[in-house]
């Protein structure tokens, strides 16, 4: 998982370079981000199931699949802005979600 938080910081440096916004604005969008996000794999969710009948079946599994990492990048990009140590706090939040629900 550490080459995974590097990768994530390159990207965040990135996107600060990259960024004309104040840190302030930056840390708001990447937080709303995670919405544009998961309602990508909604969209995903609607073609592989065919529900809009405007598209019909436009996505497979595997497009849901990569949304669903989509989600994952932003908001561990969205945690890394917010806290310098977002690898601890998401290791020590798993740890707790693991042991409220794994501990019966």
């Amino acid at each position: 998982m550490h080459d995974t938080w590097e990768t994530i910081d390159r990207l965040v440096e990135w996107l600060d370079e990259e960024s004309g916004v104040s840190p302030e604005v930056a840390r708001l969008l990447r937080v709303l981000k995670i919405s544009e996000e998961a309602g990508e794999v909604a969209e995903a969710i609607q073609g592989v199931t065919g529900s809009n009948p405007r598209k019909g079946n436009s996505h497979t599994w595997e497009d849901v699949q990569a949304e669903l990492c989509d989600v994952i990048f932003t908001s561990m990009v969205a945690l890394r802005t917010i806290t310098a140590d977002a690898d601890k706090v998401f290791t020590e939040r798993l740890a707790h979600v693991a042991e409220r629900s794994l501990a019966r």
